[in-house]
């Protein structure tokens, strides 16, 4: 019997924690759930979080024919972009806007873990759940837009420690 494939639509969560987890490599559901959870407040079409090639070292014999690449150190890649958040009455909606405050000062090391599984991207995080990518991410500067749709920035990060599908550890 195979098992059900489940269309990505709604799927990842992410989340963001501006303390470091005790153990950044398996993070358990309370920290998780404590952090921020950016999920339904990062635009899905240009939403870039996960592993890109990694490094070749290129030393082949002498005398082989043909390249024989031995791969190198990992490599990861972190953006995103963030709507703004405002108030009815007018102004910003600082209640609103935790996610942008934790990410909008260039510089800024967050501790930021996606999941992508068959539940929900509004589902708390769960012992065992599988996290794609946990990263310790530093941010640059965000970035404005084309200025059509709502209003919103690009945060380039870069990934100073990536942990590759781990599991959210059990546990407070």
């Amino acid at each position: 019997m195979a098992g059900a494939r489940v269309l990505a639509d709604g799927k990842t969560k992410f989340t963001v924690l501006t303390t470091k987890p005790v153990n950044p490599a398996a993070p358990t559901a309370t920290e998780l759930n404590a952090g921020i959870d950016l999920s339904l407040d990062v635009l899905s079409n240009d939403f870039t979080f996960g592993a890109v090639d990694s490094d070749k070292v290129a030393e082949k014999p002498l005398g082989a024919s043909g390249n024989a690449n031995a791969i190198g150190a990992s490599n990861f890649q972190a953006g995103f972009t963030l709507w703004r958040k405002f108030a009815t009455g007018g102004g910003f909606d600082e209640a609103s806007e935790t996610g942008w405050a934790a990410v909008k000062v260039k510089g800024t090391t967050v501790w930021a873990y996606a999941r992508q599984m068959d539940k929900e991207a509004t589902a708390a995080w769960a012992a065992t759940d599988e996290i794609y990518l946990g990263a310790e991410i530093t941010t640059d500067t965000p970035q404005r837009t084309d200025g059509t749709g709502f209003i919103k920035y690009r945060v380039p990060a870069e990934v100073q420690t990536g942990y590759p599908f781990i599991e959210v550890a059990a546990g407070a």
